[in-house]
């Protein structure tokens, strides 16, 4: 029989879940863990890392697409859908068993099953209707993660209409496809259908796609998607979507205004809910809000001994905070002091084509904060390396507070920004001014060295543009 007394229980084997469970190991808790499905949750199986696979793929396609750009002779470049998924999901299975060693190495016990709160430290673990264990622990943390969210009358079939989880699955490739929804999620897919062929529209109701991100980063992107032939419907929602045998009709409404689009396929992209059904939340003091379980600094519940991390929780809804959150409430259980999570300062990043990060804050959100502020610009057509690999459109954008000097917020679109934006987080988290940041030396030819010119521009010291 296996051991059922624990000094930390993780429901939830997700990006939020395993780490923290880890991270409990190694601070010498007896630890289990709590998964129904698979570890490495959605982000690694169904989300972060399989899209980027097939995003990888599709930039791979464009670039053989422009082979003479480089000197290069390809002829006839096609691919074959299915070999394109295969390969994703080979590169998550591949890290899925990654995370199963991991939590060998770590002599964590896991626990095949769904679990559930069972009363007082206890967690209720079953599997297909059948009781596979009731554990105990002081300790119990939540990562029971989110899914999809969808919308009256706008449900998916999961045939013709789809969530992220068919959108990486196709058996076919669609010659059409709408894109209901353009945060990041939303914009990968439509990014990754469109550099494959597909025709493909995208509805948003707010007034300009990526929302959550600097207005002049959104706007920057719109025309660079516009400009690869996505079609684009901004301030628009879509109030009825019909099926037919093999095709959608889009009701879509903008200002009144009404139109019909038919296509292949629909992707819904329109957020996500998190997973507080059937965890026996109930007869706790667990608060939930909009579908989110409330917590404290340390993810702390009202419940005492219970806690929350990750998609379950507030936003941003990110792996890497789900991750970082898991390890602060962890080390936080275990006696130490660990600085509470500033969510400020956490990076964002869209795979699509062009890339899009971003960490602190945006331009209007700095003044409405009450700051002055200091913007620096820095344009990819001003930087050799850009140049160099064939991808001069991007932008690199600063913002510091005009008084103190500090980095408010920094944000980018263009060729691999997505690596770089770290590098302003580093700098938030080690409270950098633009003094230090200024007499950086940064390495050339990179495109690192427009995070420095970007800086300088700021402070009227642009070199190269």
């Amino acid at each position: 029989m296996a051991d059922t007394n624990f000094d930390l229980i993780v429901i939830g084997g997700g990006p939020g879940g395993y780490v923290t469970a880890i991270r409990g190991s190694q601070l010498g808790m007896k630890t289990a863990l709590v998964e129904r499905e698979h570890l490495g949750g959605i982000c690694l199986n169904w989300g972060c890392i399989p899209t980027k696979a097939l995003l990888r793929t599709s930039e791979v396609y464009h670039l053989m697409q422009h082979a003479e750009d480089f000197g290069l002779s390809v002829k006839d470049v096609k691919f074959d859908i299915k070999k394109v998924v295969e390969r994703s999901r080979k590169v998550a299975g591949r890290l899925s068993g990654g995370v199963g060693m991991l939590m060998k190495k770590n002599k964590i016990q896991v626990f095949d099953g769904h679990g559930a709160l069972a009363g007082k430290g206890q967690v209720k673990v079953a599997k297909d209707k059948k009781d596979v264990a009731t554990l105990k622990a002081k300790h119990i943390i939540l990562a029971t993660g989110a899914r999809a969210r969808t919308l009256p009358g706008l449900e998916p079939d999961g045939k013709l209409i789809w969530t992220y989880k068919e959108a990486m699955v196709p058996e076919s490739m669609p010659k059409s496809l709408l894109v209901i929804g353009s945060g990041a999620i939303g914009i990968e897919f439509a990014s990754f259908y469109r550099t494959l062929g597909a025709e493909v529209t995208v509805v948003e109701v707010l007034d300009r796609i990526l929302p959550v991100e600097d207005e002049e980063i959104s706007a920057f992107a719109h025309k660079a998607f516009k400009k690869q032939g996505m079609n684009i419907i901004t301030g628009a929602s879509v109030k009825e979507l019909k099926t037919g045998k093999d095709n959608v009709t889009a009701t879509i409404d903008k200002g009144g205004k009404t139109e019909k689009v038919t296509v292949d396929r629909v992707i819904l992209a329109v957020g996500i809910v998190g997973n507080v059904e059937n965890i026996g939340l109930e007869n706790t003091k667990v608060k939930v809000e909009k579908t989110h379980v409330v917590t404290g600094k340390y993810s702390e519940t009202d419940e005492p001994g219970v806690y929350a991390i990750g998609d379950l929780t507030g936003p941003p809804w990110l792996a890497h905070k789900a991750s970082h959150e898991g390890v602060i409430c962890v080390e936080k259980i275990a006696g130490q002091n660990p600085h509470p999570l500033n969510t400020s300062r956490i990076p964002g990043c869209t795979y699509c084509h062009p890339q899009i990060a971003s960490v602190g804050m945006t331009e209007a959100k700095a003044k409405e904060a009450g700051h002055k502020v200091r913007v620096g610009r820095f344009s990819f057509v001003g930087n050799g390396k850009a140049i160099a690999l064939g991808d001069d459109q991007g932008l690199v954008k600063t913002i510091f507070d005009d008084k103190t000097g500090e980095l408010l917020g920094a944000h980018m679109v263009g060729a691999e920004v997505t690596e770089l934006i770290q590098g302003y987080a580093v700098a938030q988290t080690l409270e950098t001014t633009e003094a230090e940041l200024l007499e950086t030396v940064f390495p050339h030819p990179t495109l690192s060295e427009m995070m420095h010119e970007a800086v300088l521009d700021a402070y009227g010291r642009v070199i190269h543009l």
